[in-house]
């Protein structure tokens, strides 16, 4: 008995750099179910040429336009730019990726518009685990939440709240806590380094009760997370060591991995994981 073949998913994605590029390449290689339609840069001559020296030939359109190219937009741009691909993608019922989570906090009300729109948002993992677990323990009670981040002070160079407070860490010789307070402070002062602090408070008890505490160390070469979470159905503590991309050193590797995981979910027969 033949069985009816499957609808290819068509997946746009907004920013070439250390996430989106290699979601192009694996998307090209191949992902059942999946076809790479368009993609959207700031300086589309760049990604005209970066595309053709990979042989990927597809159209590089605006933001706003990746919207009517694909089922799937998936979001790895600047944060000032979040909604400027956001909105399109929701108003036209697309499966909404977003990769800045820090950001989506900021513009949370497009959680309403996607149920209006027929939207979906899907925040994938990043570079966290126990997402699953959080998620399981949301549905009891989460008493307490602390994430605790280290990364090598080269990853945090430039973000917003250490300009404002003119904390330097040039020359840093010794690990030193930048910042201490909610999970939605920390993504605004540092939009480009905790978007796992966001996804971690959007799984389980929100960003204003999830405790964040930022260090610089100098002795690292990795971008360290440890969770600790006390509810009533387990207490767990997680910890992870990312290695730094290459191209962006405020992104882990498996960030980009984790992007092509979740899309893989959406298009495979079989899913692991709640």
């Amino acid at each position: 008995m033949a069985t009816a073949s499957k609808p290819v998913l068509s997946v746009g994605i907004g920013g070439l750099g250390a996430i989106g590029l290699p979601v192009a390449r694996r998307l090209v290689a191949g992902l059942p179910g999946l076809s790479l339609t368009a993609v959207a840069a700031r300086d589309t001559g760049r990604a005209v040429a970066r595309l053709a020296a990979l042989g990927i030939s597809v159209p590089v359109v605006s933001l706003a336009e990746l919207a009517q190219r694909a089922d799937i937009i998936v979001e790895c741009v600047p944060s000032h730019a979040f909604r400027e691909i956001a909105e399109p993608a929701i108003d036209a019922g697309r499966i909404f990726m977003p990769l800045s989570a820090g950001a989506f906090l900021e513009h949370f009300d497009l959680a309403a518009r996607a149920e209006q729109r027929g939207a979906r948002i899907i925040v994938p993992t990043g570079a966290l685990l126990g997402l699953d677990a959080m998620r399981a323990a949301a549905e009891g009670e989460i008493r307490s939440v602390t994430m605790i981040t280290r990364k090598p002070p080269g990853g945090l160079a430039g973000a917003p709240y250490l300009v404002q407070h003119g904390i330097v860490l040039d020359g840093l010789k010794a690990p030193l806590r930048v910042f201490a307070g909610s999970a939605r402070d920390g993504a605004r002062g540092f939009p480009a380094n905790v978007n796992v602090a966001a996804a971690l408070a959007l799984a389980g008890i929100g960003p204003d009760r999830t405790q964040l505490e930022i260090w610089a160390d100098p002795a690292l070469d990795r971008n360290t997370h440890r969770i600790e979470v006390e509810a009533d159905s387990a207490r767990f503590s997680l910890a992870i060591e990312n290695i730094p991309s290459l191209e962006n050193p405020r992104t882990g590797r498996i960030t980009a991995l984790s992007v092509i995981a979740c899309l893989r979910g959406l298009a495979g027969p079989l899913r692991i994981g709640s």
